[in-house]
């Protein structure tokens, strides 16, 4: 992310943030991080690190405790480790250990179900595995203080046993001579000391050649000799060559460990890196705790949705003081890029104007902002910004010649994707002339379509922006009866200086206000509320518009839903024909006996030539019937219906309903001659012939009701169902959802068609019926209406 100038972290306190987040953090690698912490474009970036510190800040909110506490950085025994045959202290060895035990605690914490409550701070670890014999290595040799185990090795253990003993042969030795000369008046009042390493007695020199011994050492006074006794020197000698030999084993023991952990030092570098990366995230999660902050949902483009933001460090200064701190809504609808915000001084025009600049470095930095939930932002890659006075007596520029320069170089620079930040545009020169080159600066800006906040007092530039297509004015709320500043963002006006209302609150003569007021003449107010009135007037209107756009909207749905309506009623009318036909089909199968019977009696009468017109009649009549049922049929069932794209074959993402009726499902695959369809948690392979194409499934409206929904439910609820060719467990499905939108529906008589072959369907019906805990009465019809092949149900 490009940024100008080079002290824009300074303008917009980004580094005072960064102070605070580091001051968070456990050890050093967190700190450095922090430190380096720069705001980038890649929105993937940003996403994942803002997930990182919501997921974190929500295990310190649920106190869920993540085992991470200070720890020592161990980048340079690492290095020393690397280099062949250096051994490592015993401390280097401690904090080494210390490492990866903060190590195996992490990949601890996130065994069972954390990996699904915080995805992003597992992806951390996700490809990286722990092995504990790294710590048993060490844990072998070194104990928690660093301290060298006494059983490291067992000629270790051997050698510290016998210290051990000869220590304590030279405690009962030296006290039996201490007793003795002690007797004989030989012993100063200190009675001992250590002198290079031995255990010596303190003695007057006017005794010293009573004692046979050696002598290591005098008082610098010459009064006192420190000897040691003859008695104890060989045992001395014995802890001496004891110790020697000690510290041999131990070097080995180290260099042994040493040897052993080289080739994990790679591993164990990734391991500390997760810990700082740690680090850092935790500490960002305290800072977003302290500041209220959350994620808002972060566009991949320039966009401001901000509800109830706040500046930063006035939150928290505030929060220090017991004092409120007031939010501000900055949302930029249809075309606007550029707000022009106007208002008093001192009424918090550059506070805000900070606060969405720092904001905006903050979540491109991955870290949470101070606003409300449901809050939108975007991201931007570069951000310029001319904020108070940049003179430069090094540079040879003046203050108004450092905007200029400023001014050029965001001209040169700026684009769609840049951020744009100019308090108190124009000023610093001329009025006339500055806001003239204001308005032709901002005129070039917004040809350039940046997105930007701009403070001014200047009315050209209102009018300017009132005028202007991506520019929208603004103003700080300012209370004229009290006057005084409300520090509250409006976004849609312009607002007024109030200078002479200020200026008498403030005590200036009546006198002089009046001086002030005939120079300006009257025309400066009347242009700040010409301005105030034509931006309340085109908000009206730009509302009266979304309002008409969203009925047009409204109404084409309302039309396509007629249509669809529409279809699906003549749909049903040619049903409610084929049903009837059907049934007259059925009757003139039960008339059939009482044909045969008719002829019979005819043939009685030899009457030949009369039972075969009846009987030819007869068969006509029948046929007739069929192929009107039959045609009837294949209207309804396989006639293609109208789409919008004009195809008629079924392909693949297409969404389809059976043609007997039934829900809207998805097309997955094809083959040959059949499909295999998804129709909410079901998968159905239905051949081609049996599908018709449908429209997708209709978007519920949220402020329709729940009784509204569940009518119109009931008004397009079929009550007969055809499960023949079906599977046992898709029909169990069928009926399932069958029955459940009979029961929302209040439909009481139901009829299932499953053919009767084996039974196994109706023995599906029947189980899946028992299921529910309604009462119902369930039977076959007639034979000649179906018998067994058909289910009745009533439900009482």
């Amino acid at each position: 992310m490009q940024l100008l100038p080079r002290d824009l972290y300074e303008k917009l306190e980004f580094d005072k943030v960064l102070e605070l987040l580091e001051k968070e953090c456990l050890g050093e690698l967190g700190a450095d991080a922090a430190r380096n912490l720069r705001p980038v474009s890649d929105v993937g970036l940003i996403e994942r690190s803002l997930d990182e510190t919501r997921e974190f800040r929500l295990s310190i909110d649920e106190k869920d405790h993540f085992p991470i506490t200070a720890y020592q950085v161990i980048s340079e025994e690492l290095r020393m480790l690397e280099v062949e045959g250096y051994v490592l202290p015993e401390e280097g060895l401690r904090n080494i250990r210390s490492v990866l035990v903060f190590a195996r605690n992490i990949f601890k914490f996130f065994k069972g179900g954390r990996r699904e409550t915080y995805p992003a701070l597992y992806a951390n670890i996700r490809e990286l595995s722990f092995d504990d014999a790294l710590i048993e290595a060490i844990e072998k040799v070194v104990d928690e203080e660093g301290n060298i185990r006494p059983d490291a090795s067992p000629d270790l253990l051997r050698i510290r046993r016998q210290i051990q003993s000869k220590q304590k042969e030279l405690e009962r030795q030296f006290r039996i001579i201490i007793n003795e000369y002690r007797n004989k008046g030989w012993l100063s009042d200190n009675i001992e000391s250590f002198r290079n390493g031995r255990r010596v007695l303190s003695v007057p020199s006017e005794h010293k050649r009573k004692i046979r011994g050696i002598i290591h050492d005098e008082s610098t006074t010459g009064k006192t000799a420190f000897i040691e006794p003859e008695a104890i020197i060989e045992i001395n000698n014995d802890i001496f060559d004891l110790e020697t030999e000690e510290r041999r084993e131990i070097y080995r023991i180290l260099r042994e460990l040493s040897a052993e952990l080289r080739p994990y030092v790679p591993q164990i570098r990734i391991y500390q890196d997760v810990l700082g990366h740690f680090d850092f995230i935790q500490a960002k999660a305290r800072l977003a705790r302290q500041m209220n902050a959350i994620k808002p949902k972060v566009f991949d483009k320039p966009h401001f949705g901000i509800q109830q933001g706040r500046h930063p460090l006035l939150y928290l200064k505030n929060k220090n003081l017991g004092k409120p701190t007031i939010p501000f809504d900055f949302v930029l609808f249809g075309e606007n890029r550029v707000l022009m915000l106007s208002g008093p001084n001192a009424g918090g025009k550059s506070i805000t104007l900070k606060s969405v600049g720092l904001m905006q470095l903050m979540l491109q930095s991955g870290l949470l902002v101070p606003m409300n939930e449901g809050s939108e932002m975007g991201t931007f890659r570069e951000l310029f910004a001319d904020i108070g006075d940049q003179q430069s007596i090094e540079d040879d520029l003046s203050t108004y010649s450092s905007h200029l320069e400023n001014m050029r170089k965001f001209l040169n620079q700026a684009g769609p994707d840049s951020l744009v930040l100019i308090d108190e545009f124009g000023s610093g020169t001329d009025p006339k002339i500055g806001g003239a080159i204001a308005e032709a600066i901002l005129q070039q800006l917004n040809h350039k379509k940046v997105f930007g906040v701009i403070t001014t007092h200047y009315s050209n530039l209102k009018i300017f922006a009132f005028k202007t297509r991506g520019i929208v004015n603004g103003s700080m709320y300012f209370d004229k009866e009290s006057l005084s500043p409300t520090y509250e963002l409006q976004v849609g006006r312009p607002g007024s200086s109030y200078a002479y209302e200020i200026a008498e609150k403030s005590g200036l003569s009546k006198k002089v206000l009046d001086y002030a007021k005939h120079r300006t003449g009257k025309n400066e107010k009347a242009v700040d509320q010409l301005l105030v009135d034509l931006q309340q007037e085109k908000q009206e209107l730009e509302d009266k518009l979304r309002v008409m756009k969203e009925r047009e909207d409204k109404l084409d749905k309302l039309i396509k839903n007629y249509e669809q309506l529409h279809r699906e009623l003549e749909y049903r009318r040619k049903k409610m024909k084929l049903e009837l036909k059907e049934q007259a089909l059925q009757q003139a199968a039960r008339d059939n006996k009482d044909m045969e019977r008719l002829i019979r009696e005819i043939k009685e009468q030899q009457n030949l030539e009369k039972a075969k017109e009846a009987a030819m009649k007869a068969r006509e009549e029948r046929k007739q019937l069929s192929e009107e049922v039959g045609g009837l049929r294949e209207e309804i069932y396989y006639k293609p219906v109208a789409r919008e794209d004009k195809r008629e074959t079924i392909e693949v993402g297409d969404f389809v309903k059976l043609r007997t009726g039934g829900a809207t499902g998805t097309v997955e695959s094809i083959d040959r001659n059949k499909a295999v369809v998804t129709m909410g948690q079901m998968r159905m392979t239905i051949k081609l012939r049996d599908l018709q194409h449908a429209r997708a499934p209709l978007e519920v409206q949220s402020t329709r009701s729940v009784q509204a929904d569940m009518a119109a439910q009931a008004a397009g609820f079929e009550s007969k169902l055809d499960i023949r060719g079906m599977r046992y467990d898709e029909a169990l499905k069928v009926v399932e959802d069958f029955v459940d939108q009979a029961l929302i529906s209040n439909t009481n008589h139901l009829q299932i068609v499953h053919g009767k072959g084996n039974g196994v369907l109706r023995k599906a019906v029947r189980k899946k019926l028992k299921e529910y805990n309604v009462p119902m009465d369930i039977r076959h019809p007639e034979q000649q209406q179906g018998g067994d092949g058909v289910t009745l149900i009533e439900i009482k």
